[in-house]
Parts: C-alpha cells; structure tokens; sequence
C-alpha cells in the first residue's frame, strides 16, 4: 500500500500484508485500561475480525488480542498504509467524484505525522481525537470515496463505514456521527468498554469530521483571546514586556507559542513530552526551549527587561514552574507573570491528557496503565497543588483564565480551591472561562473560526485566498459597519494580511480567518469566482472550527454564557447540523465530545467544496447565512444583546429571515411580587 491506488482499493487480503509492530521511533498514544471481562475481549475481537472474511480470522485473531491486551485497543497495525501520509494534490487521488478526492486531501492531511499527535493509532490532537478507530476503517473509507458518484452519499457510524447510500446530487457526500450514545450511558468509563469494543469513538470536534488543519486552527482564537485578554484585565493593547505562561504544546496547544509573538508578549509554554517540544521547535512555533528552571527564569527576566517577543518552551512539570513563578515573588517582590492559562487536555485527565507533577513523563504513561487507582491520585494532587500556586499568583495581579479544557472543572472535581458557584448553570468558577469572559461576546456578534483548505497542495493558491480574504473584509469595511463589529473587523483584516509571514501552515495548505457571516459568505463567492476564472487552480474546502457560533452546545465553554437555563442543551448543535445538510453542505458531522471531554458537550461540522460553479455558489450563500445566523439567533433568545443587535441587522438585510426576539423582563420587582404569592 505505497501508492493513492493501492490504498484506495480496500483491505489487502492476497495476500495480507505482513504484521507491522509500532515504529519506536514515532510517540504513541497512551495505553488505554477499559477493564473489559473475558466476555467483552471476545465481543471485541469478534467485533474487529468482521472487517475480515473466514479464512484469514485464524492468522489475525492472535495478533488482534495481542493488540487489545498490550494496547487497549484494536488498530490494526498490520492494515497501515507504507504510502507518505500527507495531503496530496486533489487530482492525483482516483475518484470518479471531486467532492469525495477533496475528502480523500481532507484525511489524509489529518493523519500527516507533521499534523496528527499519534499518527499509528489515528489520533489527530487531544490525546484521544481519534480520526477512525483502526486501519481496516481508513482503507474501507478510502475505497468508498473512490468509487463514489454524485449520487451516493457515505455513512460513517463512529469511524464504521456503514456504506455508500443513493441519494442525490444536491445531498451530502458524507455524513459522519461520532460518540452518539444515549445520553445515560455516555460515562468515561463507558466510553472506555465501547472504543475498546469497536462500536464508538471519540472525534474530538475537527479529527473525527476531517477538518483539522494542525494548530493553525487554533492560533487566530488563541491570538484574538490573549489580545482582548490583556485590553480587558490590563488595559493594555500593547504587550511588548508582558508574560503570559501556560502549558500544553501537543495538537490544538501547540499554537498558544505562536499566538504569544504574534501579540508580542512573552509566552512561555511548559510541556512534559519531549518529543513534543521538539516537534514545535523544529517547526518554528517555539524560539527557545530549556528544561532547567533558573535557566527559563533567568530568560523570562531578560525578556521583559528587553520587551521583547518571544516564544520559550519549558521541557518540565507546569506545576513546577507556577510554583516557581510563586517562589520568586516572595523571594524578591518581582510578580513575573501577567496572564495565565492552561490548555492541556484535562478533558482527559486519567489517561495522558495531563501529567501529575510528582511523576516524570515516563512515569506517568506506566503507571496510568498498571495502576490506574494510584495514577487518579496523583493527577488530583497535583491539580490541586497548580491552583494553590495559581492563586497565590492572582491574588498578586496576575489575571487567569481557563481555557475550556475542562481545566477548572477538573480541578473542582480534584478538590481544588476554583471557587464553583451553583448559580447559573453551575458553570461559574473564580476564573472565568474565555468564552464568558471574551470569545462569548465575539460568537455572538457572529465571529468565530472560519477556515479554507486549498485542495491544489499549492502555496500560491493560499496566498491568493489571502489576498482575497483581505480585499473582501476591507471592502465590507469600508461601506460602514456597526460600532461594535469595527474592532473584529479591523483585527481580522491585520490578521490575514500577517498570516503568511507567521508560517502557519503545517500540513494542508489551509488558513483560519475569524469572521462574521457577512464576510463568511463574500469570502466564499470570492473564492468560488477564482476558480472559476483559473485565478485558483483547484477547488477550495471551506470549514469552521466546531467551536464556533452555532456548531457546539457546551456549558463549560461554548455556550458557558447563555444564562437562560439552557446551557445544557444541545438543540443548537443539532439543528446546525441538519440544516446544513439539507442546505448544501458536501459533509456533515455531528459528535458527542469534544473540547472538554465525552459527555460534556455535543458538536457539529461541516465541510463545503467551493468548485466555482454557480450551483456551488448558492448553496455556499444558503448554508453559511444558516450556519452562523442559527447561533446567532439561539444566543439573542437567551438574552444577549450583542446577539440580538446581530441577527437584528441580519433580518434587516435579509426579508426572508423572521427570528423570535424576546421581550425581556425590565422591572425584576414583577417577579419578586409574583414569586411571593
């Protein structure tokens, strides 16, 4: 299986492909422990062998156990393609649908080494961001999408797929659901038996709807939060000679030391794998590393003393270096640090998501396998012991925030001292989520994560999507915008104009641009004119993050300021979802997960292929006005005023458009009379 033809004709079966061991050489996933009985080993092996006619189960079936027993899961090494996995120009992958070979670019890119964070067990990012289950799944999908017409859609249950449908030209090529288990049953520990058994999994937002475009993804969010982060709680937009420390560079972290030299501060990252801190510094997101701590110190000083940008990855503990960060205040008054976050992936607190400090990195991946109890209090301590020391550091000035990793909540379940309230939905600790404190407002002016792939693999397609980006945001601009969108506006258009010398791109040749849903859809029209006219050789996916205006129902970060008790709702996600679909999304994708953890949240995608056909440029009109304006519309029924002077102005440019706007409650001593009755 070394070429795009070998891979996309299916499970090799004569003969079979010798067994493969994992490559030392490459960073693995952690051993997962799902504690399955004698019976369930055999659900799961039985359930990995259907893949598989009769006459090879005996030759497998060992090999499979061995993998289940050593691994906690069914890959299937010995089905992993020898082909260079990364996003290859869309005309050379053989597909009778262009639709399904931009598809193909899209998972392929999602399981590039240089994107994925465990590319042999089809993780992208977040330590369990699972792209497919095994490799048997890839291959399966692979052969699909090659055979598909525009006039079948493929289904794919949690990685399976189920198979290619007839339907129609103006349906989904594909529709993905990812963890979808009734809602009882949807526990960690569940989870655990039923990725171990085959028959869910666990996509993250972007890894399991193919949508990821390496931490790019995340460096506009992390850049436009840290920006209006400091203007909020420093009253700054200046940031030369400001430090702002936090942890995690693995997939979605590794973009928070890019995003601190774009604002110009000092970011210093603490991350515990090494292989991590390798991969960003040889890729350039990191401009220092040191492991010693009077070394990172002694740097940080200089820094601020210079006020010069800098991004500095510490190869250690974070709880360490908070306390540190502790110790130097008392020992000499200096408060070294201005802003705090974390972003490790505490949605996965138990199994590789975040590293108790009293264990080295090595320590930690054995004993979260061989003594998981003892592992689970470890990981508490040490979550308390990071807040005690963050605390002490904001009681002294330094403004904290979480980052919608599930962090403070996490630490909250741990014991620590985060200062829950039950009130409003439970979800208000002693600091605030970035969503309630910042993005929230700008989700609800409609801005959130948009993104494009340009499917030609060519660089010179990118910088002219940039270009264009940039004139359509001016224009829009420039004809008079509200008050209250000039700021974003101004911000994205400095953003895209800066994009390219930042070296974002790791992967696929793919750009994030927050915007709004006027500048969503003349962007895409933009676009979808270029390649009409040659201007851009290939077509363009257009995308968003799910953690967007409407694509995510989540009461610890996405919908952690909607305050009318409907927080833990997920109509938004759902109804987003559909509505794409039917209004011409070339895939759809729908996730329990995602963010802050199983469970926690449901969350929807889309893919849409911009062809430069007219028909491509109506259903990009339709589809985005609904996408964003769905959110939108949720938030101003919730009573957030931004949202309602939003979908307002939307309906105002829109006739077709009628939004239920709620009347609000203006004297609260109605209530308190009614109440006392």
């Amino acid at each position: 299986m070394a070429s795009l033809k070998e891979i996309c004709k299916g499970i090799p079966l004569k003969p079979l492909p010798p067994p493969r061991l994992r490559d030392k050489y490459v960073i693995h996933a952690p051993i997962r422990t799902p504690k399955l009985t004698p019976e369930e080993e055999r659900l799961a092996l039985r359930n990995a062998l259907r893949y598989l006619p009769p006459e090879v189960h005996e030759e497998l079936s060992a090999e499979f156990v061995d993998e289940l027993r050593n691994y906690g899961h069914i890959y299937m090494y010995r089905f992993m393609p020898t082909i260079e996995m990364r996003a290859y120009p869309i005309e050379e992958y053989p597909a009778v649908s262009q639709q399904a070979a931009a598809i193909m670019h899209m998972i392929m890119n999602n399981l590039d080494p240089h994107v994925a964070q465990f590319p042999q067990e089809l993780v992208t990012y977040g330590g369990n961001g699972q792209v497919f289950s095994n490799w048997a799944q890839f291959l399966l999908v692979m052969k699909y999408l090659s055979e598909m017409t525009q006039e079948q859609t493929l289904v794919l249950y949690s990685g399976h797929p189920m198979g290619l449908f007839p339907s129609s030209p103006s349906a989904p090529r594909m529709v993905i659901t990812n963890g979808m288990v009734i809602p009882n049953y949807s526990s960690r520990d569940m989870y655990e038996k039923m990725f171990a058994l085959g028959v869910s999994m666990y996509g993250q937002m972007t890894a399991g709807s193919f949508c990821y475009i390496g931490p790019q993804g995340i460096v506009h969010g992390t850049t436009l939060t840290v920006l209006n982060a400091a203007r909020k709680h420093l009253g700054k937009s200046d940031l030369r000679g400001k430090v702002f420390v936090t942890s995690g560079l693995g997939g979605m972290s590794g973009a928070q030391a890019k995003a601190a030299v774009i604002c110009g501060c000092i970011g210093v990252v603490a991350e515990v794998s090494k292989d991590a801190v390798d991969k960003r510094y040889n890729q350039g997101w990191l401009m220092k590393v040191t492991s010693d701590l009077d070394e990172c110190i002694q740097i940080i000083r200089s820094a601020k003393k210079e006020c010069s940008a800098l991004s500095l990855g510490y190869h250690g503990n974070v709880v360490h270096l908070w306390e540190r960060l502790v110790d130097e205040y008392n020992n000499t008054g200096d408060l070294l640090v201005d802003l705090g976050s974390d972003q490790t992936s505490c949605h996965n607190p138990y199994l590789g998501g975040y590293y108790p400090v009293q264990l080295s990195f090595e320590e930690s991946r054995e004993l979260m396998h061989s003594d998981p109890v003892r592992f689970k209090d470890l990981v508490k301590e040490s979550l308390c012991r990071q807040v005690i020391a963050i605390n002490q550091l904001a009681v002294k000035g330094m403004f904290f925030w979480d980052y919608g990793n599930a962090f403070l909540l996490e630490a909250d379940r741990a014991g620590a001292d985060v200062g829950r309230r039950d009130g409003l939905n439970g979800t208000f600790f002693r600091y605030p989520s970035y969503v309630q404190d910042i993005m929230g407002d700008i989700f609800s002016l409609g801005f959130g994560p948009f993104r494009w792939i340009c499917t030609s693999s060519d660089q010179s397609d990118l910088d002219t999507t940039d270009k264009i980006a940039a004139s359509v945001l001016e224009d829009i601009l420039n004809q008079s915008v509200p008050e209250s969108v000039k700021q974003q506006y101004s911000d994205n258009i400095h953003w895209i104009k800066e994009a390219s010398k930042n070296k974002l791109v790791v992967g696929s040749q793919a750009r994030i641009l927050y915007s709004d849903e006027k500048g969503r859809v003349a962007i895409a029209v933009a676009f979808n004119q270029a390649i009409a006219d040659k201007r851009i050789k290939s077509p363009v996916v257009i995308s968003r993050d799910h953690h967007d205006v409407s694509g995510t129902d989540s009461p610890f970060r996405e919908t952690s300021n909607v305050y009318d008790g409907s927080a833990f709702c997920a109509d938004m996600a759902v109804q987003n979802v559909i509505g794409d679909a039917f209004r011409g999304a070339t895939w759809v994708a729908i996730h329990n997960g995602g963010g802050v953890g199983w469970g926690e949240v449901i969350n929807g995608g889309f893919g849409l292929v911009l062809d430069g056909s007219k028909e491509v440029e109506e259903r990009a009109r339709s589809m985005l006005s609904w996408d964003v304006s769905n959110g939108v519309a949720r938030r101003c029924w919730a009573g957030n005023n931004n949202a309602k002077e939003t979908i307002c102005r939307i309906m105002d440019s829109n006739p077709m458009l009628k939004v239920t706007i709620p009347h609000h409650v203006n004297n609260e001593d109605i209530l308190d009379r009614a109440l006392k009755k």
